[in-house]
Order: structure tokens, then sequence, then C-alpha cells
């Protein structure tokens, strides 16, 4: 018979590292029987550093390891350090690390060492990660699980198994007391009246009613006997972690090696036969061994792309599909303005008397030359590669198109808004925003709410006109009077800030009943197809020739007047390269394309004056 010096698990199985990952069971199966060295601390440069060697077994729960200390001056101070208890832990150093995912399949443990629990603590492997989905790699794995001794007056027996391994195994003692008699012994001598009362107390001290009659089971009672107290003396625990528990803990985080309270937390339930998921961020243990998670791990409300938080984009589609989209890009109108000229009037004939020759009219040429407009991004491989819960070139390339098209509508409605000089600016010779546009395409009217309230108003100064009904009936005729000027095809459609449609709709009359009850009921008041609210015309301003600044309320047209031009070649196009040297995947999208008004009188700006320039502002 072999005798060994104490015993303890160099591995366990299904146990989760602080790094993620896991050892399966018979990850080291093939160690099962080998005896490898007993080194310490896993320093394998000076031979006085070997301890002695080690018997492994492979169990169902992991690995064992019988451990026997050699002769020398450092095994003898080794068999110290671990009998008075300064040292209580064993880890391995193994190669041929093969993992799968998080999981480790399959190593060779090459030896075994005696190290500080305390300085250790918990289980992790402490190697160099190799990358791919199937890895091999060398690493020390801890596990910080207690050691168990063999004293010297035990006798140690071998047994083979089915393998015919060696299979070392103790036998206990049971303990003593000081007059050398066992606590059985003692049990066994008393009264019955005397065990009954035992009975009682263990049951009370369980939380449950005891035994009685010799083992027979009270009314209500369990099948069952969930503890020994004879033979699991010393491991009762407190129904709640004590101050010196949360010491620990807290010293465990602020280590180095652990860095977290949470692996902290973790780290001790598993050194103290405490359950709990270990996904769980930590625990509490009640009087009946339930166990709570004191931080839950946070759950996504809406898997998979983060939601995304953009200004309004429903006027954005609009545009962009009710444009005319022209195969030309070099856009060319022509008109010629006969109205209000004399002498184009036919006239009448006087025999004998010679015809006249009908006047001169002038002739209005406008070309627009295009422009190319792009958004270019740069994807890190690392990134598309870790971000597994969405396709993430996907995600950016709809925000790349998103603001490509916000762009270019908003270029077409309103202009840039770069300052002029600016490399990046969209020019309005390229692109010509309806808002700024010339006088002969876009008619620019002003509103007049003091017009409105004074016809309101009259001399009955006592009535009591809401400001949302004046500034209403105010939007409602200057609109229909600007429509006697408009020239465009069709039925226009109205863009205007959410703000002023608020307005409108909120318009009561002096009894307090509301004057429009829907937004189609309003766009038939104002003669126009359908009304949409643009949250990027909220304070946008221009200055006027005669150096006023104007306000912009609302922008009225048919799209289909607005000609958007991009030749073959030149339309929306996605261009992508990767960057050997930066290790990015490069996106471009990009077009070429020009735009304009190609009707006069097509497009109705409304404006207000701002405050200090000669008339008052809408709230």
């Amino acid at each position: 018979m072999k005798k060994f010096d104490f015993s303890g698990w160099a591995t366990r199985n299904n146990l989760k590292c602080s790094d993620g990952r896991t050892i399966l069971k018979d990850a080291f199966k093939e160690n099962d029987g080998q005896t490898v060295p007993l080194v310490w601390n896993h320093r394998h440069n000076e031979p006085y550093n070997v301890l002695g060697h080690a018997l492994l077994e492979n169990r169902d729960d992991g690995v064992y390891a019988y451990c026997t200390l050699n002769d020398t001056e450092s095994g003898k101070n080794a068999k110290l350090l671990v009998e008075h208890g300064d040292v209580s832990a064993l880890s391995i150093y193994a190669n041929q690390l093969k993992q799968q995912g998080a999981n480790v399949l399959h190593g060779a443990i090459r030896e075994v060492s005696l190290v500080l629990a305390g300085a250790n603590p918990g289980a992790f492997i402490d190697s160099v990660l190799a990358h791919g989905e199937e890895s091999e790699e060398e690493g020390i794995i801890y596990t910080g699980e207690p050691l168990s001794l063999s004293h010297s007056d035990e006798k140690k027996e071998e047994k083979m198994d089915s393998k015919g391994s060696e299979e070392p195994e103790t036998k206990k003692e049971e303990k003593k007391t000081e007059e050398g008699e066992t606590v059985k012994e003692i049990f066994d001598n008393l009264s019955e009246k005397q065990k009954t009362v035992v009975y009682a107390l263990v049951g009370e001290a369980m939380g449950k009613d005891g035994e009685s009659d010799g083992g027979k089971k009270n009314e209500g009672g369990d099948d069952t006997m969930k503890h020994n107290v004879f033979e699991n003396e010393g491991q009762a625990k407190d129904s709640i972690l004590s101050h010196s528990d949360q010491e620990t803990i807290v010293g465990m985080a602020k280590s180095s090696q652990i860095g977290t309270f949470q692996t902290a937390l973790e780290i001790y339930a598993a050194e103290n036969d405490l359950k709990h998921d270990a996904v769980s961020s930590g625990f509490v243990q009640t009087g009946e061994g339930n166990i709570y998670n004191l931080f839950p791990e946070y759950k996504e409300v809406r898997p998979g792309a983060p939601e995304l938080i953009t200004s309004d984009q429903g006027w954005i589609s609009v545009v962009m599909s009710k444009v005319h989209k022209s195969p030309i890009s070099r856009i060319r109108t022509s008109q010629v303005d006969i109205r209000n000229i004399d002498s184009l009037r036919a006239r009448g004939y006087v025999k004998g008397k010679q015809k006249s020759q009908t006047g001169n009219f002038k002739l209005v040429r406008r070309t627009t030359d295009p422009q190319t407009v792009y958004v270019k991004n740069a994807l890190h491989r690392d990134d598309i590669i870790d971000i597994t819960d969405f396709d993430y070139v996907q995600y950016l390339y709809n925000i790349d198109k998103m603001m490509l098209n916000e762009e270019l509508a908003t270029a077409i409605m309103l202009g840039d808004g770069r300052e002029d000089g600016d490399e990046a600016k969209i020019s309005s010779d390229h692109i010509r925003p309806i808002w700024t546009d010339d006088d002969l395409y876009t008619l620019h009217v002003d509103l007049d709410v003091a017009a409105a309230r004074k016809e309101l108003q009259g001399t009955n100064t006592g009535a009591n006109f809401g400001e949302n009904y004046v500034l209403a009936e105010a939007m409602i005729n200057t609109v229909l009077y600007a429509r006697e000027r408009y020239k465009g095809t069709g039925t226009p459609d109205l863009f205007l800030t959410p703000h002023m449609l608020n307005v409108m709709l909120l318009a009561r009359d002096l009894n307090g009943r509301r004057i429009y009850s829907s937004k189609a009921e309003l766009a038939s008041a104002l003669n126009v197809g359908n009304i949409y609210t643009a949250e990027q015309f909220e304070g946008k301003t221009r200055k006027t020739s005669d150096n006023k600044t104007k306000k912009l309320l609302a922008i009225i047209t048919n799209l289909a007047d607005y000609s958007l031009g991009a030749t073959k070649g030149g339309e929306v196009t996605h261009f992508t390269q990767f960057d050997i040297d930066f290790n990015q995947e490069k996106s471009l999208l990009e077009t070429r394309c020009s735009g304009a008004l190609t009707r006069v009188y097509s497009a109705i700006a409304l404006e207000e004056t701002v405050s200090g320039s000669g008339s008052e502002e809408v709230g």
C-alpha cells in the first residue's frame, strides 16, 4: 500500500472560470492513473522547487490528486505548511488545451502545484488565448478547492478499478470524546426520554419537526432527514452573509486577479458550497437554503440592433419619392413671360393701313449642373467579427443611406445650411433649394397676423378670439390668396413645422368649439392635397436683399415640378473596399445629381418677418 501526505481536487468540472471558460467532464481523462511532479507555485527553473509527486485520478466531478511529499528541505517545509493550513489549494499546469467556444474539451496535465489559496481564490485559467473556433493553448488552471490531510496514524488502501488503475482510499475514524467514547456510543447509551429530547432539539435547529419513536415520523413530517448532525459537524451555514463574509468578498474584489465584485461573489459562493446561478451576479441565502439574485443580469428589451433616435424622417421619404427623377443631370429650363406686354396684343385691321409688327419679348433661361454628394464610413473588422447580435455592416449601411436621403431632401427644400466657402457645402447652384429659389419660381409671401386680428376683432374690442384661432385664420387667408398666383401643376402639398400644425388644429371659436377636427379637414380648408410635418423647418431664417430677416413657416409645392437629375452611373451607388493596412472595411455611398424647380411660380414659401424687422413673430 502506498501512502500519501494529502489530497485534493486538481480541477473541477463544470465550474465557470472568471474568464468565462468552463472545463468539461473528462477533459483530462488521459491523465487518469498517471503520476506527475508536485512543484511549488509552478516554478520549474530550480530543482529544489520539486516537492514530490501527485497521483491523478479522473472522476465524474473532475481530477483528484493524491500528493506525496519528498524528504528534501523543500518537501519537509511544504508538509509543515500544509499541515498548519498556511497553504490549502492546488493548481495544475496543462498544455494541449483544446476549447470550442468557452468550453475546454481536452488537455494534458504536466504538473500539479501547491499554491496560496489567498492569492488565487476561485477558479480561473491563466493563459494566453489563441484565436479560432477551436484552438490549442497552454495555461495554469486554478480551482481554489481545499486540501484533505492524510494523518500519519491513518491507513491508506488502494484498490484497482475496472481499468486496472490504482485508487487510494482512506478510512475515516469516528470522533471520540476525552473519555474515549464516540458520539454514537454516547447517543446509544441515552434513555428513550433523553433521545426524544435530542430529536426535538435537532428538529428545531433544522427548522422543522424532529422524529421520535426510534425513527417513526410525526404527522406532517418529511419522509427523509435532510441533515445528519453527527456526520456533518461544522458545515452549518448562517441564514445571511455575516460581516466577516462581506469583508472577505470585498477584499477578493479588490485583488488584481479578480477585479470585480460580481466575480468575487461567484467565487465565494463556489468556495463555500453555496448553490447559485453561475450567470447571476450575486446571491443571498435564506433560512430554507433558497438563493435570491442580488444583481440579476440586464436583459435587452428589444434584442438585436440598437434602436435609432432620429429627427422626423416621414417628410424625407415623401420628398425623395415625389420629386421628378430625370436621366439627365444637366438641367436647363427656358421661359418667356408674355404677360402684361401691351405690344403683344392682337390689333384690329383698318383697310388701307399698313399692319404693325408685334413687340419683342424676353427669354429667361437657367441651367443647373450636377454635384457629387456622398457619405463615407469605415468599419473595423474586429468590431464586425465581435458584434454577433445583429448585422453590423448592414446596420451602418442603413444609417448611411438614411443620412444621405436626409441631406438631399433638406438641400431640395431648405438648402445645405453650411456657410459659403465650406468644402462640404452642397452648392445652391447645383441643388437649388425651393425656399430660397428665385421669385420667378418660388412665391415668397409674408404672414400678416396683425391684419388678420384687426379683421376678426373689428371694432368689437371685447371679443376674445384665441391666439390659435387668429394664427389659423391668418395662415388660411394668406395661403389661399397666394394660390391665386400659383402656376404649378396639380394640387400642391403643404410642409410645415409640427408646432404650426398644432396651432391650427387647436384653434377654437368664441364658444370654445374646435374649428378643424382633423388634419384632412384643415388640408381641405387650405386647398392642399396633404399636410406633412418637418421638425427640420423649426427656427429656419434667411436674409433678404433689403437686409430683413425672414422666418420660414411653411412651403407649398407639388414636388413633381422639381426635377432631380442624375445620368447613368450617377445614381446612388455603394462602394466597399477592405484596407489591409488598417484592417478596416471602408464604405462609400455616393450620388452625382442636380436639382431645380422646372416651372415658374410652382412653389409658395410662407414666411414672417422676425420681431424688430417691422412685423410681429408667430409664437
